[in-house]
C-alpha cells in the first residue's frame, strides 16, 4: 500500500505514490549503484532519520520496487527487483534534468561515492567517448570510471589521497583527475578544460593533460537554451 493516496487514478500519481515520498528517490538512487546493507544506505544518506530509512524501506518493499536478500559475505541486503531497475533510465533523465537547474553548493552538503556514481552515468556521452581509464577524486570520493566500447562502468575506491606527478605505469588509469564540486561547470560546458585547470577547477594530477579533453567529451551535460531562474 501507498503511504499516501492522491485519489486519482494516473500512472503519473502511482508512480509518485511509490517513490515519492521524502527520501525515497535517493535510496533509488542508491541501489542502482549496487545492492547495500541497511547500514550503507544510512551512511550514504546522512540527514536521513533512521525511522524514515526504515520506513521508506518497507514501503518500497510493498510496492515492489526493492527486495531484501543474502549477499555472500555481506549478510541481508537490500536491492531493486527488476521492476525497480527499470527505472534507472528514468533516473537519469531526472537528474539531467535536475543539472539544469544545480548552482553552487550549499554549506554542509555533501558527495557520496553513489551520488557521484550517478552523476558519471548521468553525463554520460556513449557516442563521444573513447576507450579510457580514469581515476576521479572529488573531495574523498575516489571513483574508477573505465569506458570500453561504449561503455561505462564506474568501481568505488577506498578513499585515498590521489598520487602526484609522473606518468603513470602500465596497468594504471590513464589519467587520475582531481576537482571539486566546481567540476559541474565543465561537464556542463560552461568552461573548457584548458579554462578548467587555469581556475584550479579540475586538475590532472597523472597521466597527460589532453585526457582531460576526452573526459569533457565523454562526460557531458548540454545546457537548456532557455534561461533558468532560480
Amino acid at each position: 500500500m501507498a503511504a499516501r493516496s492522491y485519489g486519482q487514478y494516473c500512472g503519473v500519481t502511482t508512480a509518485v505514490e511509490l517513490i515519492g515520498e521524502r527520501w525515497a528517490l535517493l535510496i533509488v538512487r542508491d541501489l542502482l549503484v549496487g545492492p547495500r546493507r541497511y547500514t550503507d544506505l544510512k551512511q550514504g544518506l546522512p540527514r536521513i532519520p533512521t525511522n524514515i530509512l526504515s520506513t521508506r524501506l518497507k514501503e518500497l518493499q510493498e510496492g515492489g520496487v526493492v527486495r531484501r536478500v543474502p549477499l555472500l559475505n555481506c549478510g541481508l541486503v537490500y536491492e531493486l527487483t527488476p521492476y525497480g531497475r527499470s527505472f534507472e533510465p528514468i533516473m537519469l533523465a531526472l537528474g539531467r534534468w535536475g543539472f539544469q537547474a544545480m548552482g553552487d553548493p550549499e554549506e554542509g552538503d555533501v558527495v557520496t561515492p553513489d551520488s557521484l556514481t550517478m552523476a558519471l552515468r548521468t553525463a554520460f556521452q556513449p557516442d563521444a567517448a573513447e576507450d579510457a581509464e580514469y581515476e576521479l577524486h572529488v573531495g574523498d570520493v575516489a571513483l574508477r570510471a573505465s569506458v570500453r566500447d561504449g561503455v561505462l562502468s564506474v568501481a568505488q575506491l577506498a578513499p585515498s589521497a590521489p598520487p602526484v606527478g609522473g606518468r603513470l605505469p602500465d596497468g594504471d588509469p590513464d589519467a587520475v583527475i582531481v576537482a571539486g564540486p566546481g567540476i559541474r561547470r565543465l561537464i556542463g560546458g560552461e568552461i573548457t578544460p584548458a579554462e578548467a585547470v587555469a581556475q584550479d577547477v579540475v586538475a590532472v594530477v597523472r597521466g597527460e593533460a589532453s585526457w582531460l579533453d576526452a573526459f569533457a567529451a565523454t562526460f557531458h551535460i548540454a545546457r537548456m537554451h532557455a534561461e533558468l531562474h532560480v
